[in-house]
């Protein structure tokens, strides 16, 4: 089984503001972009996340090797339920998802 980090140079999370989180996924090359691109579609982040299809934004930034989620934050950053003021640990959670899976 591969997973996500096997197969891209870097994946990031961070706050975009205090209600809103994205993950960028550094593809590297248009390859890999391709490859992982068709395994990720929103439908598959929202699963992941808990949250409806509706609420999850993906960019594609083919140019770049890049691909884009954004979605909104469970709890606004610094809140006293917030558990990741920067974000951060929701790379984690695409880093180790497996890549042979289509996710459906």
């Amino acid at each position: 089984m591969t997973i996500l980090s096997e197969e891209v140079e870097g994946i990031r999370a961070k706050n975009a503001g205090p209600f809103m989180l994205t993950i960028d996924i550094f593809c590297g090359s248009a390859a890999a972009f391709e490859a992982v691109s068709g395994k990720f579609p929103v439908s598959r982040v929202a699963n992941m996340f808990d949250m409806p299809a509706s609420e999850v934004r993906l960019y594609q930034l083919p140019e770049l090797n890049v691909l884009k989620f954004s979605f909104p934050r469970a709890v606004a950053q610094g809140g006293a339920l917030d558990r990741d003021m920067h974000g951060a640990q929701f790379a984690a959670v695409l880093a180790e998802c497996p890549v042979d899976d289509d996710g459906g």
